[in-house]
């Protein structure tokens, strides 16, 4: 069964989409089966793996409302070589819409037990926000991966996060746990970035993982292409640190 993962930060700009993206197109170039969710209604990890938002005849809407199954509403990424379970801007009315529906956290999970056989890997790309489609992320996965930049104000978002994963925890699934802290947009040259991600280390321990994102250009221009930056410039640096991020979360899964 897949090891389904959340990639989520309650701070705004850090990378998740990003994370997301590269750590799917990283996976499947060491031959991992991936599935890529997208819960956030601007559909950028829909356009960022090539998916026009705005054709998709089905998307992750049609999956949480339960008028279809995501074997028929997910897309291949040619560009990246993993599936896409995409989102739109229809995404942003499922907010209301689930409030008044029965098993509106588990809507996600229960579709994803009928796939579950197809994968090594499903990935959550997760709003900023924490709501209904966050919980639903959330209450499906067995962890979560958290995108940082190792500044001062990230800090305190993480502590918020924290304490949003140990209530999810407690209350509504007790598989999920932080697997680790992935440290993005990293510029060793600049001091504070550095004791930050001493501090991180220090406090987080094994959690943190050895793999560093640098700040690269490469990255960013990716998406504009409709490509993963994996895909776009192999041997840009930050390319090829999300593959050794791949290989290491690999690594990691098959030790738990």
């Amino acid at each position: 069964m897949a090891k389904v993962f959340c990639i989520a930060n309650q701070k705004g700009g850090v990378g998740k989409t990003t994370t997301t993206v590269n750590l799917a197109a990283g996976l499947a170039r060491v031959d991992q089966r991936v599935l890529v969710i997208d819960l956030d209604p601007q559909g950028n990890a829909t356009m960022g793996s090539g998916i026009d938002k705005r054709a998709m005849p089905l998307s992750v809407y049609d999956v949480l409302l339960e008028s279809a199954a995501i074997a028929e509403a997910r897309q291949r990424s040619q560009t990246g070589g993993y599936d896409v379970l995409g989102a739109n801007r229809e995404l942003a009315g499922a907010e209301v819409e689930l409030v008044s529906l029965e098993r509106r956290n588990e809507r996600l999970r229960q579709a994803l037990d009928a796939v579950g056989a197809d994968y090594d890997f499903v990935l959550i790309d997760c709003p900023p926000s924490l709501s209904l489609l966050t919980l639903n992320g959330l209450c499906s996965a067995h962890g979560v991966i958290v995108p940082m930049q190792c500044e001062y104000f990230a800090l305190e978002g993480l502590s918020d996060l924290v304490n949003t994963i140990k209530q999810v925890h407690a209350n509504l699934n007790r598989d999920l746990q932080i697997i680790g802290l992935l440290r993005v947009m990293f510029d060793p040259r600049i001091t504070l970035q550095q004791q930050v991600s001493d501090q991180l280390k220090s406090h987080f321990g094994d959690k943190v993982f050895d793999a560093v994102i640098p700040r690269n250009v490469r990255l960013a221009e990716a998406p504009s292409y409709g490509q993963p930056g994996v895909v776009f410039d192999p041997a840009a640096k930050g390319a090829q640190a999300y593959i050794e991020f791949a290989r290491e979360l690999v690594r990691r899964v098959q030790s738990m």
